[in-house]
């Protein structure tokens, strides 16, 4: 097929792209200037160089026109704290970019479109005791996201909509977003501190095949739960400094040293006119817990398979500018 990618030229966009060309298919990427570094991707990738948001739709269509597949894998994440009230940066960024890109991709003939999701979403339909999507702003505009672009899909239109947890990995000429982490695990001290609680885990590979996946095997209108192991923090830190060589004790701290952190970081925010994505005050509910999930169903659904996160972490202690070890811990 020939598809559109709109974030191709990121960390899961990249990966995504290079998969996708293995299984033969043909891609444009819509990328931000400056262009990406000659030998990024394979000659057959055509990249255009323009700004989604300042193109006008005919633009847009045009560029889309003749693609089977599109591919939205921007927006922003709970990692970006904007002015208060951080709600309308959010919902710009990943609602109303999303639903007008499939809009137009569906104007222009698009059959199968993938959105690049985030997991919060399913705990928000699983826990609604928590009610994550009324006190994190982030967390409501994946929920919001997720509602308003399935209502595009049609008969015409398949929507598969990946549902990502923690992802690792690497690509070239960017620093992993686990760096702070990473940096953390090589401190001069035996143990960290970490709390309770754990997540669902991935690597950045099987989420470009969820992705190829969902453009070769998608029906209908669907949402994936992409996954491979589930680790509790403890075991996740633990694992992650034996890729890198190191033995590290993880001390759990308790929910109330947690809860008493955050808050002094949302005062900082508020101090600042700021707001994050994830409210601290109620983050640590969240963050305590495990937000664990069977991988199976959209393994076998998408055709991709387990395995890897040893390799992933790995790739993450490497491309923190780290020495890695083939050594895991089981």
């Amino acid at each position: 097929m020939r598809i559109f990618f709109l974030g191709g030229t990121g960390f899961i966009g990249y990966h995504a792209v290079v998969e996708l060309v293995n299984h033969g298919h043909q891609i444009r990427i819509l990328s931000l200037p400056p262009e990406p570094t000659a030998g990024l991707f394979p000659e057959n990738v055509e990249i255009i160089l323009g700004d989604f948001n300042a193109l006008e739709d005919q633009e847009l269509e045009e560029l889309i026109a003749g693609c089977e597949g599109a591919v939205f894998a921007a927006g922003v994440d709970d990692r970006v704290t904007p002015k208060a009230p951080a709600y309308p940066f959010f919902y710009q960024a990943n609602v109303k970019s999303s639903v007008r890109f499939f809009t137009i991709a569906k104007k222009a003939g698009v059959k199968k479109g993938v959105l690049l999701g985030s997991y919060f979403a399913h705990f928000d339909r699983f826990w609604p005791e928590l009610q994550l999507s009324q006190h994190h702003p982030y967390i409501r505009s994946r929920v919001e996201q997720e509602r308003e672009v399935l209502a595009i899909a049609s008969d015409e239109m398949n929507m598969a909509i990946l549902e990502l947890p923690y992802i690792f990995g690497h690509m070239p000429g960017k620093t992993p977003l686990w760096k702070p982490l990473v940096n953390y695990l090589h401190w001069p001290f035996p143990w960290v501190f970490y709390p309770r609680g754990g997540s669902a885990m991935v690597s950045v590979r099987q989420v470009a095949e969820a992705i190829t996946g969902a453009i070769e095997q998608g029906k209908g209108h669907n949402c994936y739960l992409i996954g491979d192991g589930n680790l509790q923090w403890g075991a996740f830190l633990t694992r992650l400094a034996a890729a890198a060589g190191l033995r590290r004790k993880v001390i759990t701290l308790p929910d109330w040293l947690l809860r008493v952190g955050l808050m002094v970081v949302k005062m900082w925010h508020r101090i600042r006119g700021l707001e994050g994505g994830l409210d601290p005050s109620e983050f640590t509910k969240l963050q305590t817990r495990e937000t664990f999930f069977d991988p199976q169903p959209a393994q076998r659904a998408l055709g991709f398979q387990g395995g890897g996160l040893d390799e992933a972490f790995r790739e993450t202690i490497q491309g923190c500018g780290y020495t890695a070890e083939e050594t895991s811990v089981e």
